[in-house]
């Protein structure tokens, strides 16, 4: 006996023609495709702090931007890629290349929001957040990638 994906559209053919696309797989690669993509995120706590390595394979350390603000935690991306064409060429199509995403986290009250480190190597962005009392010091900061 083998196991064989099964999809019943004879149920509801109404259903099917609203929400088929939402539900196909190629629905996300299409997202994909178009620089939408969201960062894989593994968050490790240890008996002083946090940990989060964010896979960010094939960005540059310069597009990455990690803000603190009241709490919130932002890692973001912008950046734009553009092929240039020789001299001499007959270009038929050019396509441009733009990629962002961001996400935040909420960071726990014993989060020392002054001690936060980030640091981008191998296509990993690795941000250490030590632990302590809660401190609500300073609101708003920019971390720097090293």
């Amino acid at each position: 006996m083998s196991l064989i994906k099964w999809k019943n559209n004879d149920f509801f053919p109404a259903f099917e023609g609203l929400f088929g696309d939402f539900f196909n797989d190629d629905f996300y690669k299409k997202g994909l495709q178009l620089g939408t993509t969201v960062p894989a995120v593994n968050v490790k706590e240890t008996d002083n702090g946090y940990q989060l390595d964010v896979a960010v394979p094939g960005v540059k350390k310069e597009d990455i931007k990690v803000n603190l603000d009241n709490g919130i935690l932002t890692i973001s991306s912008e950046s734009e890629h553009e092929d240039e064409s020789k001299e001499g060429e007959k270009v038929t199509r050019k396509e441009y290349s733009y990629s962002s995403f961001s996400r935040s986290f909420s960071l726990p009250d014993n989060a020392n929001e002054g001690e936060i480190d980030a640091e981008y190597k191998d296509g990993v962005l690795k941000i250490n957040i030590l632990k302590t009392a809660p401190n609500h010091v300073e609101k708003t900061r920019l971390i720097e990638v090293k």
